[in-house]
């Protein structure tokens, strides 16, 4: 009886993975051919661009004053100081309307009770004696009227208010003037875009993007000189000017000349 031998052969593992592999890389290949007009389009998005941050100033006269100003009013207690300070307040608010201030001009402001004390035996180690109070009460005063800001500043000094704490000059309304900055910054970002458009070989396409920065930032140029008088004559005053300030920043498109 003869017996067959069969020798079993194993087929070539490169071969194999290769024949796997090309699957793989044909996908591969399919995906990149897929990809490449996205990433074609991309590069086409690119837009050559200049930005330029432009400013400028106006300046205007003040039209309003804001005065703010205090009765400070000592006591031996809390409410006797009080009710003198209430008392001279009074007078202070009467003569301010009667100066021809609208009482929505007027606004109580600072109000406070400070104790005073003897600090004559510090370092012997006693706590300082409460000998007496001041009560502090102010107004802020909304001035419409300038050529009566000198008359009425003696009026409130003369009326009892013992302090002034400051004075500042408004513009009431700066929209206008705002506006009037706003097309004089563009025009300063416009200016300077065409000048470094034009020494780079190239020149201003569209706009692509605007923004503001900022924006009515008042300052002060004139000084303001007072001089508190127990007398008839008005308080000498300086108006000044105020400052409006705009601010842009533009992104427009380099064309090639």
């Amino acid at each position: 009886m003869t017996i067959a031998k069969y020798q079993s052969v194993s087929p070539n593992p490169v071969a194999g993975l290769k024949r796997r592999a090309l699957p793989f890389v044909t996908a591969v290949g399919l995906t990149l051919a897929a990809l490449s007009p996205s990433l074609a389009r991309a590069g086409d998005d690119f837009i050559p661009s200049i930005t330029i941050t432009g400013q400028a100033q106006v300046s205007v006269a003040p039209d309003m004053a804001v005065i703010t100003t205090q009765v400070v009013s000592p006591g031996s207690t809390a409410p006797e100081a009080l009710a003198a300070n209430s008392k001279a307040m009074k007078a202070v608010i009467d003569e301010i309307k009667s100066a021809g201030i609208e009482a929505k001009d007027i606004q109580t402001s600072g109000f406070s009770i400070y104790p005073r004390y003897d600090n004559s035996k510090q370092g012997q180690n006693k706590a300082p004696k409460i000998i007496g109070y001041d009560v502090r009460n102010g107004v802020t005063i909304n001035v419409r009227d300038l050529a009566k800001l000198g008359e009425l500043l003696n009026t409130v000094v003369e009326s009892g208010a013992n302090q002034i704490g400051g004075i500042s000059f408004q513009i009431s309304d700066p929209e206008e003037k705002l506006n009037e900055a706003r097309k004089k910054a563009v025009a300063d970002a416009r200016a300077r875009a065409e000048l470094l458009a034009e020494a780079a070989g190239a020149k201003l396409g569209n706009v692509l993007d605007i923004s503001e920065n900022g924006g009515y930032r008042p300052q002060p140029r004139g000084m303001m000189m007072m001089e508190a008088r127990m007398a008839a004559d008005a308080v000498p005053v300086e108006v000044g000017e105020n400052t409006i300030e705009a601010s842009v920043n533009i992104r427009w498109e380099l064309v090639s000349e």
